[in-house]
């Protein structure tokens, strides 16, 4: 399969909003005693089509979610939304975790689980069906979503490389 050229984005002058997704303890034994760190993995986004993902890591919880905010500004795409909701359904892998998300009627709002729950959210979609199929670790289930996200087209681009009307792309 061919690399995916998502639509990058800078960060810029954007108002972005953060959540945080997972926080994980990390301990390490040395000959002293423990040593504690903490990773954190972020989800920023202008709830207008924009989204990103981060993790940082530190050793202090304030400083690992900064890091990921910093990190998760470095790594923005834009993806479509038309009225609310996502144009067409879309399955992904990462990993051992399985994304499939699927367009909704306008009120259904977002039906989703935990992590992916954060990255539709953020990105501005409001109806949405999506289900996690494969494993359950949160930084897989962000990366997948994030990668559904990225393989979604928007109609008139889709009409483009066909060569054929917008009406004929959503008629068939």
């Amino acid at each position: 399969m061919a690399k995916n050229s998502f639509n990058k984005v800078k960060a810029g002058d954007l108002e972005l909003k953060e959540k945080v997704v997972a926080i994980n303890r990390v301990t390490k034994t040395t000959k002293g005693g423990r040593t504690f760190s903490f990773s954190a993995l972020v989800v920023v986004g202008n709830e207008n089509g924009v989204v990103g993902h981060g993790l940082g890591k530190a050793k202090e919880v304030q400083e690992a979610i900064t890091k990921g905010i910093d990190d998760a500004k470095k790594n923005l795409i834009k993806i479509p939304v038309m009225k609310g909701t996502i144009p067409h359904d879309q399955l992904a892998k990462e990993g051992a975790a399985k994304v499939l998300i699927k367009p909704a009627a306008h009120g259904t709002g977002v039906i989703a689980g935990g992590s992916m729950r954060a990255v539709l959210e953020s990105a501005g979609i409001t109806d949405v069906l999506a289900k996690s199929l494969g494993s359950a670790n949160p930084h897989n289930v962000v990366k997948a979503t994030f990668k559904a996200l990225g393989l979604l087209r928007e109609p008139i681009q889709i009409a483009k490389t066909r060569s054929v009307s917008l009406k004929k792309v959503f008629n068939g």
